[in-house]
Order: structure tokens, then sequence, then C-alpha cells
């Protein structure tokens, strides 16, 4: 898989994927994680990559030119499942959207900034629009980093365990059970018998139990669906 993020500030996601998982998926060969500086696109001498919105009003706006050059020439370069645009108006990610993009070969993510982005980017240029919570950002970059963390942990090979993100909170629908380690005992706090037990059927009973009585008290609203 390969990744493209274009944005006005590269700086915000060097740390992202420059350690853990996300390293390791790259070292790898997993995945290509591709950083752009939208202000290489610029064609003015400031290299500046907004400007004041039309008919007035707080806040800058993201120009359209630079954006387009930059999707252009990636795609000039290979082709793309999606070109999604981080927006707080886009539709709500999950983890059944996160599976979807995970079995993508190419994906491009454009991160907004200021007041957001010219409007004929997202009418013209973006073929999805993707928002990780109803607040909002300085920018895109940290849902970028979201999503591509949420995508990138899925592929196989990725995690050491592959069963592991299949037993991820929302991957069934529910949230995930209760997890315990050594020690069995501490402060008088102790493991649940059934997982110290060896019996595979009880314990998955136990943790299906878990997972459906922990959804219903903390998500009632996925205990819904």
């Amino acid at each position: 898989m390969r990744i493209d993020i274009i944005t006005c500030l590269p700086r915000l996601l060097e740390s992202p994927f420059s350690d853990s998982i996300l390293k390791r998926a790259q070292l790898k060969g997993l995945v290509t994680v591709a950083i752009h500086d939208l202000r290489e696109y610029s064609q003015n001498k400031h290299r500046t990559t907004d400007d004041y919105a039309f008919g007035g009003g707080a806040g800058m706006v993201m120009m359209i030119e630079p954006i387009d050059l930059c999707i252009s020439k990636l795609k000039s370069e290979r082709n793309y499942d999606e070109v999604m645009y981080m927006s707080p108006d886009g539709e709500l990610f999950s983890q059944s959207l996160s599976n979807q993009l995970s079995l993508k070969q190419n994906l491009i993510i454009l991160c907004g900034h200021y007041k957001g982005v010219d409007e004929r980017v997202r009418e013209h240029l973006v073929t999805r629009e993707i928002s990780i919570g109803n607040y909002v950002l300085s920018g895109g970059e940290l849902a970028a980093a979201v999503v591509s963390d949420s995508i990138i942990r899925l592929i196989p090979g990725v995690l050491s365990d592959e069963t592991s993100a299949l037993t991820d909170s929302f991957q069934d629908g529910m949230i995930a059970p209760p997890v315990y380690t050594r020690p069995a005992e501490y402060k008088g706090w102790k493991v649940p018998e059934v997982l110290l037990s060896g019996h595979e059927a009880k314990i998955e009973q136990w943790r299906e139990e878990k997972a459906l009585e922990r959804t219903k008290e903390r998500r009632p609203d996925l205990a819904k669906e």
C-alpha cells in the first residue's frame, strides 16, 4: 500500500510515522507513506498556499492551484483508489471504513488548514471526505495520521499477531472485553478465575459476555445497531 499525504505543514507529520508500528510497517516494505509539502507547488515567490476569501470574512482559504498541481503530479505517476480530504463535515470515520480502505492500493490524503480549501477542490479533485469526529482541529494533519494509523495496522504482516486486529473494539460492532496480565493478584485485586483456567471455550464465552456487557454500558449506541 502507498499513502500520499498532502500538507502545508509537513513537520507535523514527521513523528507519527517515525516510531513504533507505523515505522516497522514501512521498514518491512508493507506500506509507503510519502508526505508532500504543498508549498513546493506554490506558483508565487513567497510560496503561499492560501489567500483571502472572495466575499470577505475572517480566515484564509487554501488555494486550488497548488493542490491541483500536486494531485495531478501524483496521478501522473500511478493510479489512486481514493483522493480523500480531511474535513469536519465529511463522512464519519469508522472501523468499517478503515477495513475498506485497508484493501486499497494507493491513497491520497489532503490535509485542510485555515478556513478550509477552495470549494472547487472538493467539487472536482476529491473523491471522498472524511471526518474523525464532531469537533474542529487546527488542521487535517493529526486527522490524517489517525486515519493512516487505523488503516496501516490492518495490513497483513504489520502486527506481529495478525489476529490482534480482529479482536479490536468495533471490529464486530462491540467494545473489546477487559484484558489482564501478570501478576494474577495485585494488592488483593484478582484476575477473573476463568482467564486462568486454560479452558478456551469458557474463556471465549466470558469475553463475548463481557464485550456485550461493556458495550451496553459504555456505548449503548452500538448495542442498538
